[in-house]
């Protein structure tokens, strides 16, 4: 029986700021994959880039503790030979290969989400969860996103773009920024998640120190208008024809739905279906999709909106394209709520990466 389950690699970690969140997620996953269905095979990437083969538990992942278990760790690396299809597992003086059957790459934000991982899989011809190289390069880039979708004809908050070169005529920047934009308005690094480096800046004391905390993030930093209304997200699943679950709102009880307030401090609610009338949920749910097929999506995604609170008017705000997977995070529960289980989106996932064409 054992012989005969799928191999699948969960890979975890990684070098971006996201790297807890990552784990956290691949916990999650692991906990949730049916064993008599899946041998699990765990790979963690450190902060600084290091790759291990990891045979320890679960719950040292998510505390951290992954890291200094040296008895349950082997370096090792994904061979970008096709030929090997392979882990290359470097034990001791000898050289092994293990062969899974698909990689679910649990990895959020850069070197996880931007393409670089989905690149070296392509190159290896393993099969894979998630979105292609094109579609994740550009999802990530939300400067790419915006045109995208400006293009697709899907409505989202104004926006600006500037360079952390410009930043160096700070008073012109800000005097830009204030001339479209007024105040508050948000400042983003390009290419973050979870809310990494994103800033709410309501005076220009404020504006000066969100741009100066996101250029430490990426060279591109995008200014959006503020936009008064529900926080609204959708989660998407397929290939060539994708299916949108129901809306959920994000209910913080912060002023922020920031980093802290998704992960750490509790102080977050979901509403799951949002209190919104029915035909926006719909609408909802049809620019979710249009949004994903826009960038070419295969897998999953997680659609980021608002509602505006004046007349229910819909504002994009972001696709995600590894959304968490956390026991609080929305992508799952969102499925949940319209009856698919979290194991079984885990087997539905698993199965549109192994039939996923190019």
């Amino acid at each position: 029986m054992a012989n005969k389950r799928m191999k699948v690699c969960v890979i975890f970690g990684g070098q971006s700021p996201e790297h807890d969140i990552s784990c956290m997620s691949a916990v999650s996953i692991i906990n949730n994959l049916d064993k008599e269905k899946y041998r699990i095979i765990t790979i963690g990437i450190t902060k600084k880039g290091e790759w291990y083969l990891y045979k320890g538990k679960a719950s040292s992942i998510e505390n951290g503790e992954w890291k200094q278990e040296k008895r349950n760790l082997k370096k090792a690396i994904i061979s970008p030979d096709a030929k090997d299809k392979a882990i290359i597992v470097f034990d001791d003086d000898k050289i092994k290969r293990i062969k899974p059957d698909i990689v679910f790459p649990v990895l959020h934000g850069e070197y996880g989400e931007d393409g670089t991982i989905q690149g070296l899989l392509e190159l290896a011809q393993m099969k894979y969860v998630g979105m292609g190289v094109c579609a994740s390069a550009n999802a990530m880039d939300k400067s790419f996103t915006k045109i995208i979708f400006k293009n697709a004809g899907i409505p989202q908050a104004d926006w600006i773009m500037v360079n952390t070169y410009e930043l160096e005529n700070m008073n012109g920047v800000v005097s830009k920024i204030e001339e479209k934009f007024g105040y508050p308005c948000y400042v983003k690094p390009t290419s973050t998640g979870s809310s990494v480096g994103v800033g709410k800046a309501k005076n220009k004391k404020e504006l000066i120190a969100a741009l100066k905390n996101a250029a430490k993030y990426g060279r591109k930093i995008l200014i959006e208008e503020n936009i008064d209304g529900h926080e609204v997200e959708c989660s998407v699943l397929g290939n060539l024809q994708p299916k949108a679950a129901t809306v959920g709102e994000i209910l913080p009880q912060v002023e922020f739905y920031d980093f802290d307030a998704k992960y750490i401090s509790g102080t977050t609610k979901l509403q799951i279906p949002a209190k919104l009338p029915t035909e926006i949920i719909d609408r909802i749910r049809e620019y979710a999709l249009k949004a994903f097929k826009a960038l070419d999506g295969t897998g999953l995604s997680r659609v980021d909106f608002f509602v505006r609170y004046k007349d229910n008017s819909i504002v994009l705000n972001e696709i995600n394209t590894m959304p968490g997977f956390t026991s609080i995070s929305m992508y799952p529960k969102l499925w949940e709520a319209v009856g698919k289980k979290y194991s079984d989106l885990l087997d539905e996932l698993i199965l549109l990466g192994l039939n996923r064409v190019k």
